[in-house]
């Protein structure tokens, strides 16, 4: 089945070697995107990107529809939206059910999460569905691009093609087992793997030669064109930097960087953004001159982006 425009060039952008970033967006605690939307666009990274992303309810925090806040950022730019569907919240059953009803949309570039635990939910006892891991869900976009669902019964009609992505840790102990679970994904069908916030450019490197590693081991053909894409996050304040490096599993911020950090914020507020900043920038440069397949983080931060971007 052919494509339509926007997906063939945002397709396109991701495969060949000019800069591709997309930015993540968190939807509200609320009944509209309306704040959020008109915050990006005054912003101008419209322009600057290939694509968002929208997170789904992210540390089991309650927020609008990853899915239909897609839909409204997707039909306001004109840009391919990544709808994040975690595991946590649905059975197989939903989680075909909202494929099929995104894809109706256009919402067909989908990251797969297996989600937080539900025990940080800020919703009184809420519980996690979690039938399986994040496989589970790219086993079904598997399934549904070859015009059958999960029980095998054809559809009718079929979805236009799903595009699934997947996330990795940015940093382990045993560089091994962060290839393996590469692989896992790879061979369940994701096209591209995005990474935790990445702070070292030694980091990065590594990520690159297991992620090629992983994708010679695949089992599964599109591993062959599939990409990694470097995530970053901003930091601007001391205590972020110490926090991410402490108590984030799977990201590892460099001593001097919090070092850094640490002295600026002696000198004030202004000062310690102001280090922040010039850090901040002097990594995200760096990562998009090595790798140019950037996934910027920002809680929103829709000007910081741009002054990242340039």
């Amino acid at each position: 089945m052919s494509d339509t425009p926007l997906f063939t060039r945002f397709c396109e952008r991701l495969q060949g070697p000019e800069p591709f970033i997309t930015v993540e967006i968190t939807p509200p605690h609320g009944a509209s995107m309306a704040p959020i939307l008109d915050a990006i666009e005054a912003s101008g990274i419209p322009e600057k990107v290939s694509g968002f992303s929208v997170t789904d309810n992210p540390l089991a925090k309650l927020k609008m529809s990853a899915i239909l806040s897609a839909i409204k950022v997707q039909q306001r730019f004109g840009k391919p939206v990544i709808a994040t569907m975690s595991m946590r919240d649905r059975n197989k059953l939903s989680l075909q059910s909202s494929l099929l009803g995104a894809n109706d949309f256009d919402i067909r570039l989908i990251l797969a999460l297996t989600g937080d635990p539900a025990k940080f939910s800020d919703q009184p006892e809420v519980k996690g569905v979690l039938e399986r891991d994040s496989t589970l869900l790219l086993s079904i976009i598997y399934r549904l691009n070859n015009g059958v669902d999960y029980s095998g019964q054809a559809l009718d009609p079929k979805p236009a093609p799903i595009y699934p992505f997947a996330v990795s840790n940015a940093y382990a102990k045993d560089m091994k087992q962060l290839r393996k679970r590469m692989v896992k994904k790879l061979d369940y069908g994701a096209r591209a793997i995005i990474t935790q916030p990445v702070f070292d450019l030694d980091d990065a490197r590594r990520l690159l030669e297991i992620f090629e590693e992983a994708k010679e081991r695949s089992i599964r053909q599109t591993a062959k064109e599939a990409q990694l894409i470097l995530g970053q996050f901003p930091i601007v304040r001391a205590r972020t930097a110490t926090f991410i490096d402490d108590k984030v599993p799977g990201i590892s911020v460099p001593k001097a960087i919090i070092d850094e950090m640490n002295l600026a914020a002696m000198d004030g507020v202004a000062k310690e953004q102001e280090v922040g900043f010039t850090l901040s920038k002097r990594i995200f440069d760096d990562i998009l001159a090595l790798h140019p397949k950037v996934h910027l983080m920002t809680h929103n931060r829709f000007e910081l982006c741009a002054r990242l971007i340039g």
